[in-house]
C-alpha cells in the first residue's frame, strides 16, 4: 500500500468511525420515549432484536459465505455486543452518565494503548485525558456495583472491537454482522425480555424498528467497515470523539453548555482523533482459505 493510498483509507475509515458515532448518539437521543417506557435494557433488546432481523433480510446469509471460523467469531461478536450494550445500561442506572462513559472507555484506551506505538500511542493518552475531563467522573459519588457493570462493558467493548475487525476480515461485506446481530437479539432476550413483554404496544415494537436502524444497523456496519481500513489501536483512539460528539449534541438539541474543563477536554479528544487517523491506516488484511474462495469466484 503506497502513502497516498494509506492515507486515502485512513480518512475513509476515520470518516466512517465518526459517522457511527454520530448515529450512536443521535439514537440514543431519539429513544428517550422508548426509553421511558421500558426502560433502557428493555429500549436495547428491542433495538437488537429489530437489528438481527433486518440484516437477515437485508444479507441474506448462506451457510456456504462462511468458514467454521468466521461463524464462530460472528457468533463470538454476537455474545460481547449484547454484554456490552446490557452492562452498560444496568451501570448507567446505577452510577452518573459521566463516570459510566469514563469506564466504559477504558477498554478501547487499552486497545489502543496496547496496540499502537510511539505518537500513536501518545495520542491515545491524550484522547484518554480528554475524556476524563469531559466526563468528569469525580463529581458524583461511584456505586461499586454499578462500577463493575461499568468495568464489565469496557472490556466487552474492547472484545467488541478485536472481533468486529477479525469478523471484517473473515466474513465479505455484511455477512458477519447477519450473523453477530441475531445472537446479539437472541442474548438480551433471554436477560431482558421477561420483564419487558407485558409492557409492550404495537406504536412501542414500531418504534423499534426504526430506532434499530439508527442504532445499531447503520453504526456497527459502518465500525466494520471502518476496522477494515484501520488498525484496531487507531480505532481505539478515534473512539475518544463519542463523548465530545455527545456534548455537542447536547448544546445543540438540548442547550446543555459544557464547563471550561468540560470545553478543555473536547480539545484533547479532538486533538487525538486528528492524530490519530494520520497515520492509522491497516496493512492489507490476510484473506481466510476460505474467503479467499470466495472473492476468487
Amino acid at each position: 500500500m503506497t502513502t497516498i493510498e494509506a492515507r486515502s483509507a485512513s480518512r475513509a475509515g476515520a470518516g466512517m468511525a465518526v459517522s457511527a458515532m454520530l448515529c450512536v448518539q443521535l439514537g440514543l437521543a431519539a429513544s428517550v420515549a422508548l426509553i421511558d417506557q421500558v426502560g433502557a435494557t428493555g429500549a436495547a433488546w428491542l433495538r437488537l432484536v429489530w437489528a438481527g432481523f433486518l440484516l437477515v433480510a437485508i444479507v441474506r446469509p448462506r451457510p456456504a459465505q462462511f468458514t467454521r471460523r468466521a461463524f464462530r467469531l460472528a457468533a463470538a461478536l454476537g455474545v460481547v455486543t449484547a454484554g456490552m450494550t446490557v452492562l452498560f445500561m444496568a451501570a448507567a442506572s446505577r452510577i452518573p452518565l459521566g463516570t459510566a462513559s469514563a469506564l466504559e472507555f477504558l477498554g478501547p484506551l487499552g486497545i489502543a494503548v496496547a496496540r499502537t506505538r510511539g505518537v500513536g500511542r501518545l495520542w491515545a493518552l491524550v484522547g484518554g485525558a480528554g475524556v476524563v475531563l469531559l466526563t468528569q467522573p469525580w463529581s458524583g459519588e461511584v456505586d461499586p456495583t454499578g462500577a463493575g457493570f461499568a468495568l464489565g462493558a469496557a472490556v466487552c467493548w474492547a472484545a467488541y472491537i478485536l472481533l468486529t475487525q477479525k469478523v471484517g476480515d473473515e466474513a465479505d461485506g455484511l455477512a458477519g454482522l447477519s450473523i453477530s446481530m441475531p445472537v446479539a437479539g437472541v442474548v438480551t432476550t433471554l436477560v431482558a425480555a421477561p420483564g419487558v413483554f407485558e409492557r409492550l404496544t404495537p406504536q412501542l415494537v414500531f418504534l423499534g424498528l426504526g430506532l434499530a436502524v439508527l442504532l445499531p444497523v447503520v453504526p456497527y456496519s459502518l465500525e466494520l467497515l471502518a476496522l477494515r481500513r484501520l488498525d484496531a489501536g487507531t480505532f481505539g483512539t478515534l473512539m475518544s470523539l463519542e463523548p465530545a460528539l455527545a456534548a455537542l449534541i447536547g448544546l445543540v438539541a438540548l442547550q446543555q453548555i459544557p464547563n471550561p474543563m468540560a470545553l478543555l477536554g473536547i480539545g484533547f479528544v479532538v486533538a487525538a482523533g486528528i492524530g490519530a487517523q494520520r497515520g492509522g491506516a491497516r496493512a492489507p488484511a490476510l484473506l481466510s482459505p476460505g474467503s479467499e474462495k470466495r472473492r476468487a469466484t
